[in-house]
């Protein structure tokens, strides 16, 4: 059974920087390509970012390109989000999240292609 566990959000200023981290264990983790979704108040769970299972392939949300960073060490089993110019917008509940590839596809953007969540971390903005 997989295990995800997210940690590192918190209450920020605006325009500050943070690190999000998802520890990963219970299966092989680089069979799996990890993906970034949050979801603020009110509103759906979207999509942030995603990263292959050897971390050479990226994509971003177009609301966060530039601003955010996926990146994955598989020898730890862990994925981060590194987060900058952080926006009162960004505040939201973040979720890290496993997907075992179908196709040639190296990740998803679709949430529901995902099969493992973490319980989510908390990230907070002010103004």
């Amino acid at each position: 059974q997989v295990h995800m566990v997210e940690s590192g959000g918190g209450l920020v200023q605006a325009g500050a920087s943070l690190t999000l981290s998802c520890a990963f264990a219970g299966r092989t983790f680089d069979s799996y390509y990890m993906g970034w979704f949050r979801q603020a108040p009110g509103k759906e769970r979207e999509f942030v970012a995603a990263i292959g299972r050897r971390g050479t392939r990226t994509t971003y949300a177009d609301s966060v390109k530039g601003r955010f960073t996926i990146s994955r060490d598989n020898a730890k089993n862990t994925v981060a989000l590194q987060i900058h110019s952080l926006k009162p917008e960004d505040t939201a509940v973040y979720y890290c999240a496993a997907g075992f590839p179908r196709g040639l596809a190296p990740y998803s953007i679709f949430s529901y292609e995902y099969h493992y969540w973490g319980q989510g971390t908390q990230v907070t903005v002010s103004s």
